[in-house]
């Protein structure tokens, strides 16, 4: 009997070394891997280019598909903006599309709810599309607050020219229905 318990106790302390083993081997292959992504090294297309792009973009469409019509602003409500672009000179360039849902409705005495927003910026070389948060943009009443609050969101990609984009877009609000958007980009 001590025999087959010595046998069994040898069989956990080889399990438990192979899990061990296999557990290390598993951390070392992937140590050059999370190294290589966190100095933010880019081993794909490009070439590692950063460019900061400044467009005014100026609000063309805006349409509200609210969860309750004749009510506040609620959890579910979403907004479809279309805007032109235009470079700093006032010359066009482009356009941007894109929705924002409301995550965080707006109630009295709070900072104005939350959306979440996913945006395509079309441009001459190609589309960006960006994705985000965008905090106290709604008052209680559902309505946006004037002006909107300045925004940042992150780059998720992009086509053509900015394929495999990363960065993020800052937006202010400059006047009525216009915003500066400034592309921090990394090609």
């Amino acid at each position: 009997m001590s025999i087959n318990l010595r046998s069994r106790t040898m069989r956990t302390i080889r399990s438990a070394c192979l899990g061990t083993a296999t557990a290390l081997v598993t951390l070392l292959a992937c140590a050059p891997l999370a190294t290589a992504a966190e100095t933010g090294a880019d081993f794909g297309h490009g070439k590692g280019k950063h460019q900061v792009i400044t467009l005014i973009g100026q609000l063309a469409e805006q349409s509200r598909f609210p969860v309750n019509p004749k009510g506040p602003a609620a959890q579910g409500d979403r907004t479809v903006v279309r805007s032109i672009l235009s470079d700093e000179a006032g010359n066009k360039v482009g356009e941007t599309g894109g929705f924002c849902t409301t995550t965080r409705a707006a109630l009295p005495g709070d900072t104005g709810g939350a959306e979440e927003c996913v945006v395509t910026y079309t441009l001459p070389d190609g589309q960006l599309t960006a994705q985000g948060m965008v905090f106290g943009i709604l008052n209680p009443q559902g309505l946006p607050t004037v002006p909107p609050p300045s925004f940042d969101n992150a780059i998720t990609g992009g086509t053509g020219k900015y394929d495999r984009a990363r960065g993020s877009v800052h937006a202010d609000t400059i006047g009525p229905g216009k915003r500066r958007f400034t592309i921090d980009l990394y090609l």
